[in-house]
């Protein structure tokens, strides 16, 4: 059938299974916007370009699906950037369309014309400037399936304006074949399961590859039958679930003592879709000393970049892992298990004179956990606390920034889960800076009736800049004591329901009343600017090395 350029990327999105879109209209993608009037779909108005790119990175870490945003040329499109780069740095997969200007005028220094495939070459997972309007549905067909295979990521489309009014015929797609089982590295998988089977004292170490490539119910059944404890990396959290028995916590930087002393003291590490970050292995010549590594990623570019594998195996997680478990017995690590209890430290007491942040973490665990809820952080210290406190029971259920560390992301992602999960609530834990950047999406969140809870962490700084300086800049704190800020107002401002607390029983009944109601609602907590993170690794250095503040 003959249809618009506009009518194929409807009918491409509707093809790939995509029932909501982010987005922010501009002169250059009006086809498009025309063709959504009356389209089967959701189009989410954000405030701003960068919230729908997060938005949707935030749709697609909730969901598994491909996340959609559309942005105009020129400065929309560059609005997009900081939300793709976060995508990529974590691999989630996302599809951004943008217009650009009339094929007879790129290259001319049209008004708002911008370069974007160029500028986005080194973070997106691949890109396209769509220049045959023939060649349209094809190249949107595998934007998706660039974007959702192998390692997952972010895939931009521009296309010009002319391209979006010309009549194309249009032919739906084939049927997907489906996928069939690989057989992996037999020889690999022989050694992996000797190693794992003769091991005194092994870990296995869950990363963000891990949830991507839903392998969430194989490494449980890894770490039961063969009794190996469970350390996550920032982006792993709810790989394994935060209440089982044998789940230490967050390893690296700002992990917990226990789960870095056993990666520490480890004979054999497992580490399922890690790339072994700096923030989690500090100094790598002798993060891998003394110990056999196994090094399970889908990206086989991974494989040695960081940290040297004695063992690597590179492909699906589920099949690897299913391959690798039919080839081990069960087994029983006493002895480990006893060392480990023995070097494991109580939950910090909280304070009942004032509030902080671990005791506001704490009492949301208690709270939520076991029932359906999402978490969606910003960056900063509140970040590391919401880590190190919440119980993250479930893949998916832990949005966060861990790759760019992308200032902003918390509010918008929140946004995109809560859309992707309407089943759940989703909480989203910001500081006062990072709030700042992309607070304004509260109104997004009113305007769609959303049902966020946002936690602000209100120290009146930027923590973790202040921190740093404590720790490496001999208490020089230069720009990062923030002038207070009416949260309470502002949230009002759009409609938002909002109230400050200073207490931890004042916390404690504000998130109830919430968690009760089903409306946005905005939690100001006043805590301490001079509390710290921790505990906190010195940079560069090993595992026990900390970092006295």
């Amino acid at each position: 059938m003959k249809v618009s350029g506009a009518r194929a990327i409807v009918q491409c999105l509707i093809e790939q299974g995509v029932d909501t879109v982010f987005g922010y209209p501009g002169g250059t993608v009006l086809p498009l916007y025309d063709a959504l009037y009356d389209a089967p779909l959701r189009h989410v108005l954000t405030v701003h370009e960068q919230g729908a790119a997060h938005a949707a990175d935030g749709y697609a870490r909730a969901s598994g699906r491909v996340g959609v945003c559309i942005a105009t040329s020129g400065p929309g499109a560059t609005n997009l950037v900081t939300g793709l780069a976060a995508a990529y740095m974590d691999s989630s997969p996302v599809v951004a369309i943008t217009g650009q200007v009339p094929t007879s005028l790129i290259g001319r220094d049209a008004f708002q014309e911008v370069d974007i495939t160029g500028i986005t070459l080194p973070v997106t997972k691949h890109n396209f400037l769509v220049k045959d309007p023939k060649c349209l549905p094809d190249i949107l067909r595998k934007a998706f399936h660039i974007a959702r295979t192998g390692r997952p990521g972010p895939v931009l489309v521009d296309v010009p304006r002319d391209i979006q009014t010309m009549e194309i015929d249009f032919s739906p797609a084939a049927a997907p074949q489906q996928r069939t089982v690989q057989t992996y590295h037999a020889e690999r998988l022989e050694q992996a399961a000797i190693a794992i089977q003769a091991a005194q004292r092994p870990v296995i170490m869950v990363g963000g590859g891990a949830i991507s490539g839903e392998a969430a119910n194989e490494i449980r059944v890894l770490a039961e039958t063969c009794e190996v404890p469970v350390v996550s990396t920032l982006m792993g959290l709810g790989a394994f679930s935060g209440s089982h028995p044998l789940f230490l916590g967050l390893t690296g930087m700002h992990g917990h003592k226990i789960a870095n002393y056993a990666v520490r003291c480890s004979d054999v590490l497992i580490a399922i879709g890690s790339r072994f970050s700096d923030r989690v292995t500090g100094n790598r010549a002798s993060y891998a000393a003394g110990k056999i590594v196994i090094h399970i990623d889908v990206d086989p570019a991974e494989i040695d970049k960081n940290v040297s594998a004695h063992i690597g195996l590179a492909g699906n997680m589920k099949d690897l892992l299913t391959q690798l478990l039919s080839r081990l017995q069960p087994r029983r690590t006493a002895e480990w298990q006893e060392e480990l209890a023995s070097q494991q430290e109580s939950k910090p007491e909280c304070n009942p004179d004032r509030l902080t942040a671990i005791a506001i973490m704490q009492n949301i665990a208690e709270q939520t956990t076991g029932k359906p809820f999402v978490f969606a952080t910003d960056v900063g210290q509140h970040q590391m606390w919401a880590a190190q406190g919440l119980t993250i029971e479930n893949p998916r259920s832990w949005l966060t920034s861990g790759g760019l560390g992308a200032m902003g992301f918390g509010l918008p992602a929140a946004i995109g889960a809560q859309l992707a999960s309407p089943d759940k609530r989703v909480v989203h834990i910001a500081g006062d800076g990072g709030f700042k950047m992309t607070g304004a999406e509260l109104y997004t969140a009113a305007v769609n009736d959303l049902p966020i809870i946002s936690i602000i962490i209100n120290n009146s700084c930027l923590g973790m800049i202040r921190q740093l300086q404590h720790a490496y800049f001999e208490q020089h704190y230069m720009s990062c004591h923030l002038p207070p800020v009416d949260f309470v107002s502002f949230a009002r401002a759009f409609g938002v329901q909002a109230t400050t607390v200073e207490t931890l029983a004042e916390f404690s009944r504000a998130f109830a009343a919430a968690v009760s109601a089903r409306a946005p609602r905005v939690i100001v907590a006043n805590i301490a600017t001079q509390d710290m993170v921790t505990p906190m690794l010195a940079s560069g250095a090993t595992l026990d090395e900390y970092v006295d503040i």
